[in-house]
């Protein structure tokens, strides 16, 4: 017994003394210090990021005051007008309505399959008149950039000339190729209403939400609070879209090949389709007339909008 109560003393000052020296020699209690310390700091340091916060806040939205990228609040009838179209959004809705319907009878006569004519009924609806918006929108906002340095130029010469901002925003507005006069028009056209130039130019920032016209607002607004050579910033202006449209076609040149790779890759199951039936047309024409084709054309097409997306997004370069 005395034997035994010794050892347990001895191993009961071994846990002891471990459980004061383990922490120094692990470093836990090197690590709780450096937390005390962090912790006593962070009061300093969450106010330096507020502060810091705010002061990111304030530069970004000095930087984009018109809010224009923020794409999520765009409605239909702004994407309508931003295409060009005269159109209000019940008479959209009815487009898409007639073309759904249009589209899906012509595919039920044709096929006899109420299937495909529901499919082409929702495709034909909601799929084919927002891509054609879309792209009609895409085609007069890639225009408008394209003519913008050289009405920024017009601009930059009128002033040098002593012309005042508003008149040489009219000469664009009368002498530019379209979209770039109809929104400048529409800029004189607020100005006559009331407006500022200031204001006037942040809401063509709002019309056309490219960087292009982002820039321009974000130029005459900073000249207008500030003061400074406005010809001189405006000559910066136009040489720095310039630049971008050349770097804009450089990339576009380095990826062609690609471009090239998936529009091939694409097209193949199509190609493929019309060839196998011309020679074999009871072959595959068991894919439109029988259930199991059907779910297999679904099936097969969703995966393929999905590669073609995949490959887009690839190819799809943001500068």
């Amino acid at each position: 017994m005395t034997l035994f109560a010794i050892l347990l003393g001895m191993v009961s000052l071994g846990g002891i003394g471990y459980a004061f020296i383990a922490p120094l020699m692990t470093g836990e209690a090197k690590s709780e210090s450096r937390l005390k310390s962090v912790a006593q700091g962070q009061t300093a340091a969450a106010i330096k990021q507020e502060k810091d916060a705010a002061r990111r806040k304030q530069i970004s939205t000095a930087l984009n005051p018109t809010g224009n990228n923020d794409k999520a609040k765009e409605t239909l009838e702004t994407r309508i007008g931003q295409a060009g179209i005269i159109m209000s959004r019940s008479q959209y809705y009815l487009f898409c309505a007639l073309a759904g319907l249009g589209t899906g009878f012509l595919v039920l006569i044709s096929s006899g399959n109420l299937f495909m004519g529901l499919l082409a009924v929702l495709i034909g609806g909601a799929g084919m008149p927002h891509w054609y918006l879309a792209l009609r929108r895409k085609k007069r906002l890639d225009k408008f950039s394209l003519d913008f340095p050289g009405a920024i130029d017009v601009i930059v010469r009128g002033i040098k000339a002593g012309l005042p901002l508003g008149d040489c925003i009219r000469i664009v507005g009368n002498e530019a190729p379209e979209p770039l006069a109809a929104e400048f028009r529409g800029m004189i056209e607020a100005q006559q209403m009331g407006m500022t130039i200031g204001e006037a130019v942040e809401r063509l920032a709002q019309r056309v939400p490219t960087p292009e016209a982002n820039f321009f607002a974000i130029v005459i607004m900073i000249q207008q609070k500030t003061g400074g050579n406005l010809s001189e910033a405006l000559g910066n202006l136009s040489r720095v879209l310039r630049d971008r449209k050349k770097m804009k076609h450089k990339i576009k040149a380095m990826a062609s090949e690609a471009t090239a790779s998936a529009g091939i890759i694409a097209a193949l199951p199509f190609i493929v389709s019309i060839l196998v039936y011309l020679t074999s047309p009871a072959y595959i024409m068991l894919l439109f007339t029988t259930s199991t084709g059907n779910v297999t054309l679904l099936v097969a097409g969703f995966w393929m909008a999905c590669g073609v997306f995949v490959i887009r997004k690839m190819i799809n370069f943001d500068f």
